[in-house]
């Protein structure tokens, strides 16, 4: 794509994020449309299908495959999803199709969505049962940034992409997923993780490049995942729903400083991280 500076000059070639939609089916019936960066769409289906609920592990889901002979423009955007016989027997698409609208478009009464949520989703583990000595190692985690940064090499050629990355207790970094929408970024990162039958993520923190919404939270949740961090601000109901989650969420994460807003009691000493929250 050829674009020109406001300072002038002659025109210059750019790279730019891809967005195209991409088509969720279950049974023959389209459940979803997100638009999304092509690229990793079976775990990015395996993702949504788990967060939403829809499969619990990775024996619920028995493939996801691409469409074919579908109408010209269709090519490559629609997948369908195999279910096993007991996620098809309580699947329940016009809930899922109601809950999809309802959390993309206008939002949802927060009090009874985390209510309902604790009523369906596992506590997560306490504090003793992940990382080194019970606890994530807190004062590496301030290399948790730099080190999803040098792993986005679709931002780096756009400055377009969101991502999220998937760390161990001990600071290791297991997997990178980009995309051009946050919570897409992060159902490819969960839903690698179903594929490979790691799910829960017991064991796992989350960062991802941007703000943390009260709907990565419930994602994380509903994948097992004990700590969730950002590069910026959470909202007042996903720290809201952290707490009922027993989740660790840590905002405005850098190299020396970053905000625990629930869930401190899973980090260790940590003199980097000052700015704690209650």
């Amino acid at each position: 794509m050829s674009v020109t500076s406001l300072a002038g000059g002659n025109p210059r070639p750019d790279a730019v994020a891809v967005e195209e939609p991409l088509e969720i089916r279950v049974g023959g019936r389209g459940v979803a449309v997100t638009m999304r960066t092509p690229g990793h769409d079976r775990e990015l289906a395996a993702g949504f299908l788990l967060t939403e609920g829809v499969v619990r592990a990775a024996d619920e889901l028995l493939d996801v495959y691409a469409c074919r002979d579908l109408p010209h423009g269709q090519e490559g955007n629609v997948v369908e999803a195999v279910l096993s016989a007991s996620a098809r027997g309580r699947f329940d698409p016009a809930r899922l199709t109601r809950h999809v609208f309802t959390a993309s478009s206008c939002g949802l009464c927060g009090k009874a969505t985390i209510d309902a949520l604790a009523c369906v989703l596992p506590p997560l583990p306490a504090a003793g049962a992940v990382g080194e000595a019970g606890r994530f190692a807190a004062a590496g985690l301030g290399a948790w940034p730099e080190r999803l940064r040098a792993a986005q090499p679709g931002f780096e050629a756009t400055g377009g992409l969101h991502a999220a990355a998937r760390f161990t207790g001990r600071g290791e970094l297991v997997a990178v997923r980009e995309d051009v929408g946050r919570h897409n970024a992060l159902d490819k990162l969960l839903g690698a993780a179903l594929w490979a039958g790691d799910t829960p993520l017991a064991d796992a923190g989350v960062l991802v490049s941007g703000r943390l919404s009260f709907e990565l939270v419930q994602k994380c949740w509903a994948a097992g995942v004990p700590l969730l961090a950002g590069i910026g601000a959470p909202s007042s109901l996903a720290v809201e729903m952290a707490t009922a989650a027993g989740m660790t969420l840590i905002g405005f994460l850098r190299a020396d400083r970053a905000n625990v807003y629930a869930g401190a009691e899973r980090l260790g000493r940590a003199p980097k991280l000052t700015n704690t929250c209650p």
